[in-house]
């Protein structure tokens, strides 16, 4: 993965880890701080160059993103409150566009 996606990346796993963190704070959500914990760490993975092979981080990172493209879907269908899972699905699909076409 080239360095703009690689940047874009962190500033969504970043924005994953402090999500999961506020999550928790106000709702004592300890599955939030998990699940983006382990999201995070997964997209972390892949921008790590020499860990994975190139091919399969990509994958990874797809996998990953349309994962919680469905999740936050469905939360925002249910709850119809755009913050936050409207927020998180449209930086998702932002960033799920931005690896894909820049590649």
């Amino acid at each position: 993965m080239n360095d703009f996606i690689t940047r874009i990346l962190w500033l969504y796993i970043l924005l994953l880890l402090v999500g999961g963190f506020v999550g928790f704070l106000k709702a004592r959500s300890k599955i939030s701080l998990i699940m983006s914990a382990i999201c995070a760490g997964l997209l972390a993975l892949t921008t790590l160059r020499g860990i994975l092979d190139t091919a399969f981080a990509f994958k990874l990172a797809n996998v990953v993103l349309v994962v919680l493209v469905l999740t936050f879907t469905v939360r925002l269908a249910r709850t119809r409150k755009f913050m936050p899972s409207g927020l998180v699905l449209a930086a998702t699909v932002a960033v799920l566009a931005v690896v894909n076409l820049s590649r």
